[in-house]
């Protein structure tokens, strides 16, 4: 019996100015029926190229299929190569026999259309049935994938529902023809971690009820441990390792394939140096990529000896003035402090006159030099709450101190002054930065409002100081946002939040969609930054595990409400309420213990 699906050999590349660039490199691996298959590797890897490629969704040109095979045998007595099918005949294939969930269910959703709309249009494409049967289909399809209210569902609007609500229709939706091959394309990147292993068992139950295979993209391999029957790990465009789950967690052969294990925050103590990919490997002159000597000692205490360019004791250094004794029983006054804080929102499905509380009665305090981490499921009023602080959001009743003043009585003359002590790095930089203006200009034009700096040559010296800090060159003064990745954006981010040199950033969902390894470069990067500046923050993440490594304390919110609060190694051992305890038993750990 043939597998499911055979990839043999197969190398793409795309053409540019009359040159093709090659971006897969002798591609080989098979998925059995009831099995699932990872793919494995950070962001240009070649996991989504790889994907799409399955489907034949590469546009060509550019894209150039230059050799190999795609073999998809849905029965097993016959195979086909999905490369040699017309495009009429891929038609009946995609959506029917290979369905796909896209990375970001909010752009491959129409706005147009209402969610059940769209489920009902894939289905009846694919089944002879009439309009009444496939909306009855439709609900039976949101039971099985446990959406709200199925009925009431078939009526809203993707803007109306949450992301991982969105994620759920597209599930119901691409296993309405029961496909024999699902591909889930980072189906749970930036979600939390609770509705993360919900979507996960759901696959699981998918594939056990259909013996369906499955291809599960993604860049976590503390993820991928949850769900996987076997790992095929990608680096720059090329497998550098397959083999079982258990075997590569556990006797892991490539340099790389350790450095995605090693760099995961959960696995080190709490504000030691991450050890990044460039730590464990390095690439000869004939391009081969070999392991780099590796001072055992300190990747287990997580320091790297040259990685970062910072030594030993510098990274000890780092990591000691991150921990300190409760600021209470040093006598300390607050920079931050807040008291009844309440954000209400009018909600327009409800009955006129309620109101959603975002945040509802909400006091803490933050400390000169202090990092706390603000933890919480999507929806439980995170973001509202960090922005609430900086007035981004009117809160609706309460008090935000900034040392002694009120910043809910400034005038906005007064607030624009404060303004520079306050500074906020978004979760999506690519979206706060403007897209017209270059790198040096969007940082320049705060520091030009804010008076920093005596001239234009001094300010554009200052800046080029801030990006070499945060791992980046003079070069990319003039570059704009899109010539970036997702990593050095956020670092673009950082650099303009500290370039007005503030004295508390609130850091909302700031490493949530980056790769590991560039996760681990930012962390790494603000414990770096916040040793020389000083300055305090509010960390907010939906993962624990990254807010326990670079949290002093921990702030657990649910439904606007802080329900817990402590030192963030307590919380995170210690866990008092049953609410904690369910996101905390919810992080993906995979195969090795921290």
């Amino acid at each position: 019996m043939f597998p499911l699906l055979s990839i043999q050999d197969l190398n793409i590349g795309f053409r540019q100015n009359g040159v093709i660039n090659q971006v897969l490199h002798r591609l080989s691996f098979s998925v059995s029926r009831g099995e699932t298959v990872a793919i494995v590797g950070e962001s240009g890897s070649g996991k989504s190229v790889t994907s799409l490629a399955i489907l034949r969704l590469l546009s060509v040109p550019p894209a150039v299929y230059m050799s190999g095979k795609i073999l998809f045998s849905p029965g097993g007595d016959s195979q086909t190569d999905l490369l040699q099918r017309s495009e009429k005949e891929m038609q009946t294939i995609r959506g029917n026999q290979i369905s796909m969930i896209f990375q970001e269910p909010m752009t491959s959703l129409n706005p147009l259309f209402t969610c059940g709309s769209q489920v009902i249009e894939a289905i009846m494409r694919h089944q002879q049935i009439d309009v009444q049967n496939a909306r009855q289909k439709t609900i039976e399809l949101f039971e099985k994938v446990q959406l709200p209210d199925p009925v009431a569902m078939l009526s809203r609007y993707p803007h109306e529902i949450s992301g991982g609500q969105m994620q759920r229709v597209m599930i119901a939706m691409a296993v309405s023809s029961e496909p024999a091959l699902l591909i889930a394309d980072e189906p749970t990147t930036a979600l939390d971690v609770t509705v993360q292993q919900n979507i996960l068992r759901l696959i699981k139950t998918l594939r056990s009820e259909n013996n369906m295979g499955v291809v599960f993209i993604s860049h976590d391999l503390g993820l991928v441990a949850e769900i996987a029957d076997r790992i095929v790990v990608m680096f720059r465009g090329e497998i550098v390792e397959q083999d079982t789950t258990k075997n590569i967690f556990t006797t892991a052969s490539h340099p790389y394939t350790k450095a995605l294990l090693s760099c995961r925050p959960i696995l080190h103590a709490k504000g030691k140096r991450l050890p990044l990919v460039s730590d464990f490997m390095e690439q000869n002159a004939d391009g081969t990529i070999v392991a780099k000597a590796i001072n055992k000692f300190e990747f287990e205490n997580g320091g790297s000896e040259k990685g970062n360019g910072n030594s030993v004791d510098q990274s000890n250094k780092n990591a000691d003035s991150f921990s300190f004794t409760q600021p209470g029983e040093t006598g300390r006054a607050p920079l931050i402090r807040v008291e009844n804080l309440s954000v209400w929102f009018a909600s327009r499905h409800a009955t006129p006159g309620f109101h959603v509380k975002a945040v509802n009665d909400v006091s803490f305090k933050i400390y000169p030099g202090e990092t706390v981490g603000l933890v919480g499921e999507s929806g439980c009023g995170k973001t509202t709450l960090g922005r609430s602080l900086l007035r981004l959001v009117t809160p609706t009743a309460g008090s935000v101190y900034y040392q002694d003043q009120n910043l809910l009585l400034c005038s906005q003359q007064q607030l624009r002054h404060m303004r520079r002590h306050l500074q906020i790095i978004f979760q999506d930089p690519y979206s706060s930065l403007n897209p017209r203006l270059t790198v040096g200009a969007a940082i320049k034009e705060a520091m030009k409002v804010h008076q920093i700096g005596e001239s234009a040559a001094k300010r554009k010296e200052r800046i080029v100081q801030l990006l070499e800090k945060v791992n980046l060159s003079a070069d990319h003064y003039h570059r704009y946002p899109h010539e970036f990745s997702g990593g050095q954006r956020q670092r673009i981010g950082i650099a303009r939040a500290l370039a007005l040199e503030p004295s508390f950033i609130v850091c909302d969902e700031s490493v949530s969609a980056l790769d590991v390894s560039v996760q681990a470069q930012v962390l790494n990067l603000l414990n770096d930054l916040k040793a020389e500046f000083g300055f305090a923050a509010l960390f907010i993440s939906h993962d624990l595990s990254v807010v326990r490594y670079i949290s002093d304390r921990i702030l657990v919110m649910c439904k606007g409400k802080i329900v817990e609060s402590g030192d963030a190694e307590a919380v995170y051992k210690h866990p008092q309420s049953s609410y904690t305890q369910k996101l905390i038993s919810a992080i993906p750990v995979g195969l090795i213990s921290s």
